[in-house]
């Protein structure tokens, strides 16, 4: 049985009762389903999988939530009211919960809340009371505990915030992994992402800003954004940018009392729930002056010299910047969701001056990993749906007789659709609506290849549909010869109208069933494309495919001798298969049973600050 909760030495900075007390009864432990072909192997029953971004419904919610959010999330900024009503420390106190050895040890995990296997692979090993890294050469290990603050980076579920998913996809993997600890108690320090900011804020706010336990670790924070105090003269930062990549005014100047704490040597980690100097090197856009953005003001004005390192997720993998000054800006964001390319957007050198140092996965396997979009409808099987329909539409819009003409016909049968496609004006609405509709949709990432690349990516889906098409009214009248519709005695139906309509309804099938597959290759092809050799469409090339895998986080050490040691830890495979422990609340409620499962190691050797 878990220790009774005892207040930290760290005392809060406010007068806001905490729940000190117990943190509740204990979560029933998950229900247990065998996996089909496996004696031992076991999951959670009703357990998630990673999101089908092109999955039909989840297309239609995505496009929905982008909306919503875009044409209210500016004007209903939560942020505003919780500055109000919502109490929060100047900052919280840890500079005296060194251990006994004198260090303190933190970590930081973003991007979560997405397939069961590839979050709850995360959540161990955040749980565990020790973790052993070996660098990549296998001979030096390191021997790390686990992190006295937890720290969620942003986009704490996928692939919106609700109560519900939230629940299924965030606390159950997380609790699989720890539902009670021991005193001294972790504690858990969250800022939102934009998947977070989908529904205003107010799930997250109820989870993680109402003092709970979560998963054996206390909640304490009370807005969306807080300042924690370090040993030996450390911050860490949390900032909530909100949608539009910026912090409203109160953010603003609740950090700016908190720089008037902070001694003229003192050192801050700052995270963000984006990486804006990997965003900022790819754009084209001139950077504007620090009083167009309020963030940039953080960063140059209130904080200043004192940052040594940035923190931020968003973009699902590892890469680490460095300039000559020794500041470093690290991405990582491998807590669960779908891996993110290394090698676009592409960001050797940013606008500062700093440069690439390491990448996990490293840019040849990420763009290896790229060419699995050849094979789209294997990842998104049911994103055929969508081309199948818009195929068999744009071919009944331009139908033609044209099921008794051959290869060697080609002219005339393209003569005789373009004839109908003019007497049918909406024929020609349609064709447009779909160039101009993807044309719109390609990334601006393409800069001056945006029209071309978009409106090739229009017209080749209409070819092939034009060839689909033609192909299955071929096949039907030429080849298969007779009505696919049988009378009630048995025998095929007679010419006439069963015949025709036969003939009809089988060519659309076949037409439905091209599109299906003919579609996703299309799709893929372009997306391929525009990733490997354009650097685009990374987000779209790669949620595709939903990769579970190369995950990681961090784990920071602030030394007695008041150095920031950060350790960089990879998963390169999560597993697949899971086995029960049997253990208690304190301990995992399964480990991995899939040999093919890597361990976990270091990304790269610790780096010191």
């Amino acid at each position: 049985m878990a220790a009774e909760p005892t207040k930290p030495s760290g005392a809060r900075r406010d007068d806001t009762p905490a729940p000190w007390d117990d943190p509740g009864p204990l979560p029933s432990p998950p229900h247990l389903v065998r996996e089909r072909g496996s004696a031992t192997a076991t999951k959670p029953q009703k357990h998630a999988d990673m999101v089908r971004w092109l999955h039909p419904t989840q297309v239609l919610r995505t496009g929905l939530d982008a909306v919503v959010a875009t044409v209210f999330g500016a004007r209903a900024d939560h942020r505003l009211i919780e500055a109000v009503v919502r109490p929060q420390a100047p900052f919280f106190d840890y500079s005296d919960e060194a251990g006994a050895d004198g260090d303190l040890w933190l970590d930081y995990v973003s991007d979560i809340g997405d397939g069961w296997d590839s979050t709850y692979a995360v959540a161990r090993l955040l749980a565990l009371p020790e973790l052993k890294l070996p660098e990549e050469d296998g001979k030096t290990v390191h021997i790390t505990p686990r992190g006295r603050v937890l720290v969620f980076g942003g986009d704490e579920v996928y692939p919106g915030a609700s109560r519900e998913t939230y629940e299924e996809r965030t606390v159950q993997p997380y609790e699989a992994a720890m539902r009670r600890s021991q005193a001294p108690h972790p504690d858990l320090f969250v800022i939102p992402g934009n998947h977070d900011w989908y529904d205003g804020l107010s799930a997250f706010m109820r989870l993680f800003c109402a003092q709970r336990w979560v998963a054996g670790r206390r909640t304490r924070q009370s807005r969306s954004y807080f300042a924690l105090k370090l040993p030996h003269d450390w911050w860490l930062i949390g900032t909530d940018v909100q949608l539009n990549s910026d912090i409203d005014v109160p953010q603003v100047e609740y950090f700016r009392n908190v720089a008037e704490q902070m001694g003229p040597n003192d050192r801050v980690i700052l995270c963000n729930a984006e990486p804006a100097w990997i965003l900022a090197a790819a754009s084209r856009r001139n950077k504007g002056s620090y009083l167009e953005n309020n963030l940039e003001y953080l960063e140059e004005k209130v904080l200043g010299r004192r940052i040594c390192v940035f923190l931020a997720g968003d973009l699902h993998h590892y890469r680490r910047h460095e300039d000559d000054t020794g500041q470093h800006r690290i991405t990582a964001g491998g807590g669960g969701a779908f891996m993110h390319p290394t090698h676009a957007p592409a960001a050797p050198v940013l606008r500062d001056g700093s440069t690439l140092r390491k990448s996990f996965p490293d840019e040849a396997t990420s763009r290896k990993l790229a060419r699995k979009n050849l094979l789209l409808i294997r990842y998104s099987p049911l994103f055929g749906l969508i081309t199948g329909l818009w195929y068999l539409l744009l071919a009944l819009a331009a139908y033609a007789e044209v099921g008794s003409l051959g290869l060697s016909q080609l002219p005339q049968v393209v003569t005789t659709v373009a004839n109908n496609m003019v007497n049918r004006p909406w024929t020609l609405i349609l064709g447009l609506v779909t160039v101009g509709g993807l044309t719109g949709l390609a990334d601006a990432a393409l800069g001056k290849w945006r029209a071309l690349l978009g409106g090739l990516h229009g017209l080749a889906h209409i070819a092939a549909a034009f060839c689909v098409a033609w192909g299955g009214v071929y096949f039907t009248v030429s080849h298969l010869g007779i009505c696919p519709v049988l009378t009630p005695d048995g025998a095929h139906c007679a010419d006439g109208w069963m015949h025709l309509a036969g003939k009809f309804l089988f060519s659309c099938g076949l037409t439905f069933v091209g599109g299906f597959l003919v579609g996703p290759f299309i799709t893929g092809l372009y997306l391929w494309l525009c990733v490997n050799f354009f650097g685009a469409h990374s987000n779209e090339a790669f949620g595709s495919l939903a990769l579970p895998d190369w995950k990681n986080f961090l784990r920071l050490r602030i030394g007695k001798d008041g150095v920031l040691t950060i350790y960089p830890v990879g998963l390169e495979r999560v597993p697949r298969k899971w086995k029960p422990t049997g253990a208690g609340p304190l301990a995992p409620a399964f480990d991995p049973d899939d040999p093919k499962a890597t361990e976990p190691f270091l990304i790269e050797p610790p780096i010191r600050i």
